[in-house]
């Protein structure tokens, strides 16, 4: 977590804002000449205020994504139906129905159901029907079987694909989805 930030990624406004100057500020006992003279910089009048909407960087966090769900690990998420989450990080175990932009299946991590996204990573295993329209990574520990369609597709050494596999066409991939 880089400073300034919450548990949650945001940027906290307080954080570097300056303090008004105030005539008792600067005879307080702790204020350091480097303090008064910072204070001496921003008007008496002005107060700190937080942006009216962070920037969308900001909002999407580190990685890029909007929003995210982490199923972690010992976690079992049974008979659901995923929608509006922009990248699921399984950590646990998922049997689920889900459209979104991205999953990711970690190492010890399973999914079981069917998948349409963008893109999908694959260190643990995949069983279900999986539509993967930008790209499809299988890692060297990954094992994906089943319906499996990809735009494109990187198969690590050691990664496991088995099924009914097969590109998409163009027009197949520029389908939209709903959300």
């Amino acid at each position: 977590m880089k400073y300034g930030e919450n548990l949650f990624g945001r940027r906290d406004p307080r954080v570097g804002a300056t303090v008004p100057a105030t005539p008792q500020a600067a005879n307080h006992p702790s204020a350091t000449p480097a303090i008064v003279a910072a204070q001496a910089r921003v008007p008496a009048h002005s107060t700190p205020t937080a942006p009216a909407e962070p920037p969308k960087e900001e909002l999407r966090g580190e990685d890029g994504a909007g929003s995210k769900l982490i199923v972690g690990p010992n976690i079992k998420l049974k008979g659901v139906e995923i929608e509006d989450c922009d990248t699921l990080v399984v950590e646990g175990r998922i049997e689920a129905t889900m459209v979104s932009r991205a999953i990711q299946i970690a190492e010890r991590g399973s999914f079981q159901g069917k998948v349409d996204v963008d893109v999908a990573e694959v260190r643990g295993t995949f069983q279900g029907e999986l539509t993967a329209r930008k790209k499809l990574v299988i890692h060297a520990s990954g094992r994906v079987a089943g319906k499996i369609r990809y735009g494109k597709i990187l198969v690590q050494e050691g990664g496991e694909m088995s099924g009914d596999v097969a590109a998409l066409n163009a027009q197949e991939q520029q389908a939209t989805r709903t959300l």
